[in-house]
């Protein structure tokens, strides 16, 4: 039977936001075209290891999202944009099996909703 996978396109490939993962050692194993052009100064960092880029603060952080599976969110200036930075982890059969970022690109005038 044919690997169904094979047949799955690579939708978050041209996603308007970045996108980058890596497996539990922080070994980065997949970015999208916009993780790829935000990080292109440092090189192709798939293979590398992020901790690498990261201080001891944000180690510290990644280290505990890989332990307890949580979730980190937060916002950031940089480059005169405002970006939120969500990272959780993912699971293989219900297992942690590394870490996803997404880096979006924040409009300045972007509305706020409460809906209840």
């Amino acid at each position: 039977m044919e690997n169904v996978m094979n047949n799955i396109p690579d939708w978050a490939k041209e996603l308007n936001c970045a996108i980058t993962v890596c497996d539990t050692e922080g070994t980065i194993i997949y970015m999208n075209d916009k993780s790829k052009e935000t990080f292109a100064s440092y090189g192709d960092l798939v293979g590398k290891n992020l901790m690498g880029c990261h201080n001891e603060h944000s180690q510290q952080i990644i280290h505990k999202l890989l332990e307890t599976g949580g979730t980190n969110c937060y916002t950031i200036s940089k480059k005169g944009l405002k970006k939120m930075i969500y990272q959780t982890v993912w699971k293989k059969d219900g297992v942690v099996a590394g870490l996803v970022e997404f880096s979006i690109v924040l409009p300045e005038d972007m509305p706020h909703y409460d809906r209840g």
